[in-house]
């Protein structure tokens, strides 16, 4: 085989493996924008890597993807990015790629919205071994390979991070569970009704005790905006969803609300023309809405507007708000 017939083999080779490391890196580091720089600097490091010697490529560009995931948890860029109160995971539209595998519920589970944000809770490595034993079901040996720590280190890293994460879930913030999805529509179709209608007692009932709302202010709050009690975000709910001519304007015009399913939870979307401009999540749990999170920040809705773009949409639920 020539050359040129060599590198585009071993191109076909990291192409089939894309998606996959996409996946994984997504789940490192909760932005998309993030994971395709990492999985495209992969590309370049296979490039330049001398892949006769390489035996088990997927192996060998999985540690590749998870090392280049950690250096940018660890970097001080990132740590000012993802402070507390100012970083919420990029969402994903059903059907995208980069969700990855989704045939446990451990595999769902690591792509929601709600572990996305729990993780933060873990250190780079925490984090790493959760995803790659949990989403991937690598053995603790494979693990112990790709991060260059011993095996016992490794299962005291998934120890430690499933402790952390169910403890958090425990504090109320994050649900559990997986929710039948006639069901979940029905709720959010019934939030939206109450919101419409401005039915502060209805929406206090669709809320868990504990129920917490997070947005980012229609994308302009610099740190994001939480509320913590049943009252104060059937409030805020009902005023952020009534239509104002200064909503309007701020959106650009008078979009639709469409049901969506985005990192596997129910969500509204609200759509202008085919941008969506706006996107509310809920995580559900015992038939009750647990968390809200409200998010217009282009940055956050970049890879899922243009998922949308490309998606055959459902009648809208209010064709204009």
């Amino acid at each position: 085989m020539d050359s040129t017939a060599t590198d585009r083999f071993d191109t076909s080779r990291f192409e089939a493996s894309r998606n996959r490391l996409a996946s994984l890196a997504y789940r490192l580091l909760g932005s998309a924008a993030d994971a395709e720089d990492a999985v495209q600097d992969a590309f370049l490091h296979w490039q330049a890597a001398d892949r006769q010697r390489i035996k088990v490529p997927e192996a060998w560009l999985t540690k590749v993807v998870t090392n280049l995931c950690l250096d940018r948890l660890r970097s001080a860029q990132a740590r000012r990015e993802r402070t507390v109160g100012a970083w919420l995971p990029e969402l994903l539209l059903a059907g995208d790629p980069m969700l990855g595998p989704a045939d446990t519920f451990e595999q769902r589970e690591s792509v929601s919205l709600a572990v996305l944000a729990l993780m933060e809770r873990l250190s780079p490595l925490e984090r790493a071994v959760y995803v790659l034993r949990e989403a991937f079901s690598y053995s603790h040996v494979e693990i112990a390979e790709i991060l260059d720590i011993t095996e016992s280190a490794s299962q005291q890293h998934l120890h430690r991070a499933r402790r952390r994460i169910t403890a958090a879930r425990r504090r109320g913030s994050g649900g559990s569970g997986e929710v039948d999805p006639a069901s979940a529509r029905r709720i959010v179709e019934e939030f939206l009704a109450a919101a419409a209608s401005g039915r502060t007692e209805r929406l206090v009932a669709l809320l868990t005790d504990d129920a917490t709302a997070i947005t980012d202010g229609a994308g302009l709050a610099k740190t994001l905006l939480q509320y913590d009690t049943p009252q104060r975000i059937a409030a805020v709910v009902r005023a952020g969803f009534k239509p104002t001519p200064a909503k309007r304007r701020l959106a650009g015009g008078t979009p639709a609300i469409h049901y969506a399913l985005v990192n596997g939870a129910p969500a509204l979307l609200f759509v202008l023309g085919d941008q969506v401009v706006g996107a509310v999540t809920f995580d559900i749990t015992n038939g009750k809405i647990a968390t809200v999170r409200g998010i217009a920040a282009p940055a956050r809705l970049a890879r899922l507007r243009e998922a949308w773009r490309q998606h055959e949409p459902d009648t809208p639920l209010i064709s204009q708000w």
